[in-house]
């Protein structure tokens, strides 16, 4: 059985990462397609704007017509710069890797996430495209394991 940080090692080979640094001097220049992979709740809170939300779990479908959950600007972006978001890098990087295999010419990982884009103090907009507070997106992004979720003690 894989476990699931193998599982994401094994896509680093095969998926470009970008550093949120790296996306801001390059985002001009190459007018990235910005495709945000976490849940609808998660995007709703705060995201980069201009970026467009497709969860991870209807993705495949989504990259296609003639589905319900087609999204067509995102099948016509199979050409273009795509950059794939989520809230640590690990989502946009399974996601990357799905999106090379169906045909994207250039689909890129955000290294880090969101988390590492707050980090980098840059912006994000909420669900009426005002700017986040960057305390209020720190707060928001940091690691909130419970006890169940770290599993039995050995």
């Amino acid at each position: 059985m894989i476990k699931f940080i193998e599982l994401i090692k094994n896509c680093m080979p095969v998926v470009d990462e970008l550093f949120p640094w790296d996306v801001e001097e390059q985002h001009p220049k190459k007018n990235f397609f910005l495709l945000d992979v976490r849940e609808p709740y998660e995007f709703e809170i705060m995201r980069i704007k201009n970026s467009i939300n497709v969860p991870r779990g209807i993705l495949e479908s989504a990259v296609e017509y003639g589905y319900e959950e087609t999204v067509p600007e995102l099948v016509e972006a199979r050409n273009k710069e795509v950059l794939v978001i989520c809230r640590a890098g690990n989502r946009s990087l399974l996601a990357a890797q799905t999106m090379t295999i169906m045909g994207y010419r250039s689909a890129h990982s955000l290294q880090t996430g969101l988390k590492g884009w707050v980090d980098y103090e840059l912006e994000l907009v909420d669900n009426q495209e005002k700017v986040v507070d960057i305390d209020t997106a720190e707060e928001y992004f940091e690691a909130k394991v419970s006890e169940k979720q770290l599993g039995p003690k050995k």
